[in-house]
């Protein structure tokens, strides 16, 4: 049996702004009947500041790897696929010091552009590992970045999450916005949270900050229900339709499974918690805080169980389907 969760559609009156959680099996749950006031430019861009300081801090702490480290899968004269570890950066940021895959690979192979920047088509997160393509040329560029564009490349994820999930499979659909209370990480967006935003000044928060809502879709399928060390943990495929930022984080929180290892969506995090839904919006098989509290002592200082396992596409040059594979380190 497949379950879906979606975001209900909001029956905006005059006189009142209630708000609804995601929907199960069509049906919507109330979330609140009070509108959230609208917030100040001044308290978000004080909290996007102190973040930012400790993500250059987080950056900075990228492992060191060299183009000898390389786990290369496949290369050829147009592109690279390499498998990133954890703790790596896909590239190094502002902060061209910082250690990255992005520099391994250009150390290593070079590209037509002479620019490791123009070797980019799409990136982990620092604390996820697994398969990254890379361009050499800029026919490869392009072609890369158009296949992103019109999704045409197929990513599928594995993790652990805390709990056992009960359906075997299922689509988590949830739009995404910037959260404004916590800074610059991601939240499911509610019509009440996007009211907040009013009066907000872009040239100082940033226009990303006020994007409308992203549409995001993830599908996923049980593959096995486990036990580590003595707490049940669910091991998932998962597939992100929509590609967004941090999406695999915020949908599995906002179901209540959150990834093991998640310092930033999961237990006691830096994000708001379960994916910013409300407590009551979660279903009934979700993972206690007794038990994610669990899970998160004994996963602590390990890497985050999440691990882009396989991606496919056809060759942006040579126009020959392909399909990589990696394991996964857990």
């Amino acid at each position: 049996m497949r379950l879906l969760w979606s975001a209900a559609v909001f029956a905006a009156a005059a006189s009142s702004a209630s708000a609804f959680a995601p929907a199960t099996n069509g049906a919507a749950v109330a979330r609140s009947g009070v509108a959230m006031s609208a917030v100040a430019t001044a308290d978000v861009k004080a909290k996007q500041d102190a973040s930012i300081e400790k993500l250059k801090a987080k950056d900075a702490s990228s492992a060191a790897l060299s183009k000898d480290d390389l786990n290369v899968v496949f290369e050829d004269e147009h592109i690279v696929v390499v498998s990133k570890p954890s703790g790596v950066l896909t590239v190094p940021g502002k902060d061209e010091s910082n250690p990255s895959l992005n520099k391994a690979v250009f150390d290593r192979y070079g590209s037509e552009s002479g620019r490791m920047d123009k070797m980019v088509v799409h990136r982990l997160g620092m604390d996820t590992s697994g398969l990254v393509v890379f361009a050499r040329t800029n026919a490869a560029l392009r072609g890369m970045n158009s296949l992103f564009r019109t999704r045409k490349v197929t990513r599928k994820y594995e993790a652990l999450v805390c709990g056992h999930v009960a359906q075997d499979s299922g689509s988590i659909d949830l739009p995404l916005m910037r959260d404004y209370e916590c800074p610059p990480f991601m939240r499911v967006s509610t019509d009440d949270h996007q009211r907040a935003l009013i009066g907000l000044d872009a040239e100082v928060v940033g226009k990303k900050m006020l994007e409308s809502p992203k549409e995001s879709l993830t599908t996923y399928e049980v593959v096995s229900r486990e036990d580590m060390d003595g707490n049940d943990v669910t091991r998932l495929t998962l597939t992100s339709i929509s590609g967004r930022t941090h999406q695999l984080n915020v949908h599995c929180a906002a179901i209540g499974h959150p990834i093991v290892g998640d310092t930033v969506y999961g237990f006691d995090g830096e994000a708001a918690a379960n994916g910013g839904l409300d407590e009551s919006a979660l279903p009934a098989d979700k993972a206690s805080a007794e038990l994610q509290q669990a899970i998160a002592s004994a996963s602590a200082g390990k890497p985050m169980c999440v691990h882009a396992k396989s991606i496919s596409f056809r060759h942006p040059v040579t126009k020959e389907d392909l399909s990589f594979e990696s394991s996964s380190s857990f």
